[in-house]
């Protein structure tokens, strides 16, 4: 049976501080007997810090913790209290994007990387301050794909399973019609057609979605990055739980900016400007970034 149907399962009957600590343990065994998914962060964790020896494997054991963290509170999202997911979010530098959001008749883009809970975004935001549209990679077997859709949709998130390019054109729709923040997970690249930019002084490949999306519908590119931080007294109590998640908002990047370049261009210089901004965000917090693929690295 699939490792995560079967965890989906389980975290519909164990009490959700169980569900945290079986994770929390599978992380510390994945650590002590690294296969090839931890050997892979490794190594992109090393080529974003530098980080060898002994201070890698700390690093790499911090990072299998937070992702544990992320798994076990998706699979128990729809277990949260609107006054827990409250009390577990905290804002940054959101005032600078705050009119657009709130004013807004029509889509904006916000662009994420693999790092905290993103699923938080959605579930905070969607009630709050924008409806959220987001989009998944379709799992196998199709029945997680589908619980996980049910769950997040149960939480105020509209998620698009990523299909190819009738994916982009609905996206392209939503955006022009419907007042919604359209998530995108985009460091790593799904499409085969990624855009080179530089991020920490490395050529890396990216999603040319948010760029794309954003020329073709005119919509603001908003770049926003997830990232955990212990909750003591008062608010730990509110949530919950010993984490919450700071959602970090980048200034909006106008896609008409760069009206004047030539098309390929218009898409390389929007991306350059998110990844310049989300490459910074990760180096403080590289404990976050759950990057245990292959990641789109040029040199």
């Amino acid at each position: 049976m699939n490792a995560l149907l079967t965890a989906w399962r389980a975290a519909r009957v164990l009490p959700v501080g169980a569900v945290r600590s079986l994770a929390s343990a599978g992380a510390t065994l994945a650590w002590h007997r690294p296969g090839k998914a931890v050997r892979r962060l490794e190594d992109n964790l090393h080529r974003v810090t530098g980080a060898t020896g002994d201070e890698l494997r700390a690093l790499s054991k911090a990072s299998l913790k937070s992702v544990s963290r992320y798994y076990a509170e998706a699979l128990t999202l729809d277990r949260f209290r609107p006054s827990q997911v409250e009390a577990r979010v905290r804002l940054r530098d959101y005032e600078g994007v705050r009119e657009l959001l709130e004013t807004t008749p029509t889509g904006a883009i916000a662009v994420l990387s693999h790092s905290g809970n993103w699923d938080l975004v959605g579930a905070y935001a969607s009630p709050r301050i924008i409806p959220v549209t987001a989009v998944a990679e379709v799992l196998k077997p199709r029945e997680m794909f589908d619980r996980f859709v049910a769950m997040r949709e149960g939480v105020g998130i509209q998620v698009l399973g990523h299909e190819g390019g009738s994916t982009f054109r609905e996206l392209i729709r939503i955006t022009k019609s419907q007042r919604t923040l359209v998530c995108l997970l985009s460091d790593r690249d799904l499409s085969g057609s990624g855009v080179e930019v530089d991020m920490w002084g490395r050529g890396v490949k990216v999603a040319p979605g948010p760029a794309a999306l954003g020329l073709a519908t005119g919509a603001p590119i908003i770049p926003v990055h997830v990232y955990y931080e212990r909750l003591t007294g008062t608010r730990r109590r509110a949530a919950g739980s010993p984490w919450g998640v700071v959602l970090h908002f980048g200034e909006a990047i106008d896609p008409a900016s760069v009206a004047s370049a030539a098309r390929e261009d218009q898409v390389r210089e929007l991306s350059e400007r998110w990844a310049t901004w989300m490459a910074a965000r990760i180096a403080e917090h590289p404990e976050d970034w759950h990057m245990m693929q292959r990641f789109g690295w040029t040199a």
